[in-house]
């Protein structure tokens, strides 16, 4: 829901707008993973899901991970750059010491709720959208950008890498009152349709988070949650551009490498779904610009409308540096596409959601295969909104065949896991003896 993607016809997003125009701007971009921790140990450390086996949520990130992988910023620190991180950069806002110069540890202040100009479920914290009392320095997200402000402030005498993670809009949806203000008309709902369930298959519709769209509903709630969501972004918008002015008045504004990205897109009642946590195109498509300010004269207004996954992030950053990335990390540069934003990519975007659940995103397609081997297909040059399932029309099979081999093969190792579960459930029924599992424990 930001500007430079008409996300949202209300939506208020000026600086990172004005970036977009300035960069490359990629229209079609889709996350690795539809859940902050997965997607973002994939970018960091450049390795699918499916080939790391981080598909749920970790914090700090296994052990066993770090031995073996370096992630992005310590490889820029291994390769004679300073790094500087700040806010949410892994899932934890905590930085691990190999990977860091410095790692911002703001002071805490509790922020204080205004619900009555808004909307929040009981006194839950998490579940709230309306505005804050608390004045803007107050705010982690303005620490967090204070925090790159000092960064660019200084004076270094070799390269650094600077990461700057901003956490809204994430839950809660709670920011200073004037970002609301931006928003005083009624808000238009994103386009749903009735029955829009019918032809998904039972896996997939369990993605939906049906609870939610329930209670909103009963609520009369949905108008002001989704102001709320806007008055976030705008708010996340304000921060970028306290970055990126900051950026215009130092001394590297013309030897910098931009990157502008969300770990995850999100439904505001799509699907009868509400956060994220689904393979459809709310849930998958993110804001992503890359903006090389050395390239002096660029025509301005680039869009690269091909279908890019963030896992391609990592090889983009070493490859514009001039550096060599490790042998393990997956993806592709996406340095043709900064230079000519027609250049096609050979492979579709795949976005995992638990072991084995992906779906596949050209610039037509999208194409899903679940677990229990149901599929969806949705063609985007005629239905955007992914209203029509195709999967079952065998008039399609030929563009299921030419999307299936991008998805790992792993059916028959997932299908002894489902029988190993099935297996479980039968002992603790019958009382019937029972074998040593714990080879079984560890394999999960």
């Amino acid at each position: 829901w930001t500007g430079f993607l008409g996300g949202h016809p209300q939506a208020k997003t000026p600086k990172m707008d004005a970036l977009a125009g300035l960069g490359v701007n990629f229209t079609n971009a889709h996350c690795v993973a539809p859940g902050c921790s997965p997607s973002r140990n994939a970018l960091l450390f450049g390795v699918e899901p499916f080939h790391s086996g981080l598909y749920p949520f970790y914090k700090p990130v296994p052990e066993s991970i770090r031995a073996t992988r370096k992630s992005l910023p310590q490889f820029f620190r291994e390769s004679g750059y300073q790094t500087f991180g700040a806010g949410k950069i892994h899932h934890a806002s905590k930085g691990f010491p190999a990977e860091w110069t410095d790692y911002h540890k703001p002071e805490w202040h509790k922020l204080e709720y205004n619900p009555e100009a808004g909307y929040q479920i009981g006194k839950s914290r998490k579940m709230a959208f309306c505005p804050t009392r608390n004045p803007l320095e107050e705010h982690p997200d303005y620490k967090v950008a204070s925090y790159g402000l000092e960064v660019l402030s200084k004076t270094h005498d070799q390269p650094f890498f600077l990461a700057v993670g901003i956490v809204k809009p994430h839950l809660p949806f709670v920011c200073p009152q004037q970002f609301f203000d931006l928003y005083p008309d009624p808000i238009q709902p994103p386009p749903i349709q009735l029955g829009d369930h019918d032809d998904i298959p039972w896996a997939g519709r369990s993605m939906a988070k049906i609870s939610d769209d329930f209670r909103f509903r009963t609520d009369e709630a949905w108008e002001r949650v989704r102001r709320s969501y806007l008055a976030c972004i705008s708010w996340a918008d304000f921060n970028v551009g306290r970055v990126l002015d900051a950026l215009a008045a130092s001394p590297y504004a013309d030897n910098t490498i931009v990157v502008l990205w969300s770990d995850h897109g999100y439904h505001q009642g799509e699907k009868r779904s509400f956060r994220k946590f689904s393979l459809w195109e709310e849930a998958t498509r993110v804001p992503f610009i890359i903006w090389d300010t050395r390239e002096q004269g660029a025509p301005q207004g680039r869009i690269c409308r091909e279908a890019v996954s963030l896992i391609h992030v990592y090889r983009t950053l070493v490859d514009l540096a001039g550096l060599e990335p490790p042998s393990d990390v997956e993806g592709v540069s996406l340095a043709p596409q900064l230079k000519d934003p027609s250049i096609p990519i050979a492979a579709p975007a795949v976005t995992t959601w638990g072991r084995g659940n992906y779906t596949a995103r050209t610039e037509e397609w999208r194409y899903t295969r679940y677990f229990d081997g149901s599929e969806e297909l949705y063609s985007h040059t005629d239905d955007p909104n992914e209203w029509a399932n195709l999967a079952g029309d065998g008039k399609w099979n030929a563009v299921k065949e030419q999307l299936a081999p991008f998805f790992p093969d792993a059916d028959k190792g997932e299908e002894a896991l489902m029988l190993d579960v099935k297996q479980l459930e039968r002992w603790s029924i019958t009382g019937a003896d029972k074998p040593n599992l714990q080879p079984l424990k560890k394999s999960w």
